[in-house]
């Protein structure tokens, strides 16, 4: 017997919990600023309990770079604010709430 979803009650092969949390996710603003030594990253703001884990977590294995994520902001080592639009539509998120300035 397959396991019940806590937050929908559905089985977890039919539950969509990801899919409607992608879609209800608010406005993802990508840009970059230079840090110590001027060294460029990446900032990616706007997503926030699991998405953000496992969205860094697909981030930096896609972009095979190393980052991190805390309060809602994921930092990704490097210039890929061109590269970053393109993947986080793969992952499921709508590509008119993602602003890379």
């Amino acid at each position: 017997m397959s396991d019940i979803c806590p937050k929908c009650g559905l089985p977890r092969d039919i539950c969509a919990c990801q899919s409607i949390e992608k879609q209800t996710t608010q406005h993802i603003k990508v840009y970059t600023e230079q840090k110590r030594f001027k060294k460029l990253v990446t900032i990616v703001v706007g997503l926030t309990g699991d998405a953000l884990k496992e969205t860094a977590k697909s981030l930096k294995h896609k972009l095979a770079c190393g980052g991190s994520y805390k309060n809602g902001v994921i930092v990704l080592q490097g210039d890929h604010k061109d590269k970053t639009r393109g993947i986080l539509v793969s992952l499921g998120y709508p590509a008119d709430t993602i602003t890379v300035k």
